[in-house]
């Protein structure tokens, strides 16, 4: 395994968040091989030297990622004391290094992913990496082409920039329309905001893939599966 820095080690492992991470070091509270370490950058193999962190010894935990079909009805945190939230739906044995990369609106479902690598996270979600992704979009009221053409010019939702170009594939039109949207940006309620810049409300939304990774169709909302290593390593590259 290749020298990882002793902070992203610690933050990885559930020692803290990086800021925390480098206060405990600062404070000399971490120990690697019996000797005491206060350089973020510090680099170590897990597998080899043991870390010692206000007197735990603290385990190397890989890379953990679960896709899941986030249900209507839930919210994305860890936790929340009215409602039911998506780790309520989680059952696996490190369900406690894991937190939501993103969010889903309450009302919204589909795909969401649950990690403890905070870092990859960022990325994720970072404006400027313009990750993918793609939404089933159903509306009250008639999607055109004439939509299409303002998705892909950009739409002004009110902020001080148009949206991002987007690509509108319409399934259905009529009364309720059907459609697939990709988009490369994450504002607040965008989609709903885009269809209702032109007079279409969202009556169903679900995310169908993200960051090179499509929803698994063996999933039932509430659903989870590990990533496969393939899945992982395209996840990487698609941030």
């Amino acid at each position: 395994m290749p020298l990882i820095r002793l902070d992203k080690f610690l933050a990885s492992s559930g020692a803290g968040t990086r800021s925390e991470v480098k206060k405990l070091l600062r404070d000399g509270a971490v120990t690697v091989g019996g000797q005491t370490v206060r350089k973020p950058e510090f680099k170590i193999d897990p597998n080899q030297e043991t870390v010692v962190c206000r007197g735990q010894a603290v385990l190397w935990q890989p890379f953990l990622c679960l896709m899941f079909y986030k249900p209507a009805g839930c919210v994305t945190a860890t936790q929340d004391r009215r409602q039911k939230t998506v780790m309520d739906y989680i059952t696996h044995e490190r369900r406690k290094e894991l937190f939501p990369a993103g969010r889903l609106d309450l009302d919204t479902e589909g795909l969401l992913f649950l990690m403890n690598d905070g870092a990859l996270a960022h990325r994720m979600l970072a404006p400027g990496r313009h990750v993918e992704k793609t939404y089933f979009v159903r509306t009250e009221g008639r999607i055109t082409q004439e939509d299409a053409a303002a998705f892909a010019a950009g739409v002004d939702i009110g902020e001080k920039a148009l949206t991002m170009p987007a690509r509108l594939t319409i399934l259905e039109s009529g009364a309720y329309s059907e459609a697939e949207l990709t988009i490369c940006e994450g504002k607040y309620h965008q989609v709903k905001r885009m269809f209702a810049a032109r007079g279409k409300q969202v009556v169903y939304l679900k995310r169908t893939a993200m960051a090179g990774l499509a929803l698994d169709e063996g999933l039932g909302a509430g659903g989870w599966r590990e990533l496969t290593p393939e899945e992982t390593e395209r996840l990487r590259a698609s941030c």
